[in-house]
């Protein structure tokens, strides 16, 4: 069994990762009225992707370290091994993050969204909305979310040891919550990928719908709020509503 300062350590180290995440972002919001960053720049934008996913997806990752952190007990984890699942985690996420910042340099280039990153199209936002809802409703979304509910059996099918091992089984998992999540991901786009309310209802939502036993009854409840508010967007669009 490992010493526990380095346990400690490890935990902190994770933790600190995530505040400093939220900080960047934050700091990043309050410049851009002075500073406001050129939506065209891909680097930078991927990099604040890649920042904007330690936060929010950072907490929601917790219970499958904590259930690997078991294993380093019952079976031959180690503490390389849980540094590992979480670099093969952020991988995926920094693929995903590579994937969404092109395609927000495509939607700011053909004006369907500002440099904010908030959408201008009343039909951009309403399909947005529309697939996302949709999307909660499907058994995609459900075989996603029943294995980041159920970690403990991911692992054990998908065993790998050491430090190598942790990035597979990291790359593995993180894949999963890619495909799981991109949904709530997207929807920055309709109120702004650069407001911390959306960022931090976000993160709070996929962080409970992973939960084994609350978390099954908020994924269509969330679908039907997102369908329903697809539909008042609809309205505003057909001229219905103001």
């Amino acid at each position: 069994m490992e010493h526990g300062g380095l346990r400690t350590f490890s935990w902190l180290s994770f933790f600190a990762l995530i505040l400093w995440a939220w900080w960047v972002m934050y700091s990043r919001v309050t410049d851009m009225g002075r500073v406001p960053m050129n939506m065209r720049d891909f680097g930078p934008l991927v990099a604040m992707w890649a920042i904007m996913m330690a936060a929010m997806m950072g907490p929601t990752f917790v219970p499958s370290l904590k259930t690997y952190e078991d294993l380093m007990v019952s079976a031959n984890g180690t503490r390389a091994g849980w540094v590992g699942l979480i670099v093969g985690y952020f991988i995926a996420w920094i693929g995903f993050a590579i994937l969404i910042a092109a395609l927000q340099v495509i939607l700011v280039e053909i004006r369907l969204i500002t440099s904010m990153g908030r959408s201008m199209s009343l039909g951009f936002s309403f399909l947005l909305l529309l697939a996302a809802g949709l999307y909660q409703f499907t058994p995609l979304k459900e075989r996603c979310l029943t294995h980041c509910r159920t970690p403990m059996m991911q692992f054990l099918a998908h065993w790998r040891t050491g430090f190598s091992g942790g990035i597979v089984m990291g790359l593995h998992h993180g894949a999963y919550c890619v495909a799981c999540c991109w949904g709530l991901m997207a929807i920055g786009f309709v109120g702004g990928v650069m407001d911390l309310i959306w960022m931090g209802g976000a993160t709070v939502l996929m962080t409970l719908e992973k939960l084994p036993a609350l978390g099954r009854w908020l994924t269509r409840p969330i679908g039907l709020a997102l369908l329903i508010w697809a539909g008042y967007v609809g309205l505003k669009l057909a001229g219905i509503t103001g």
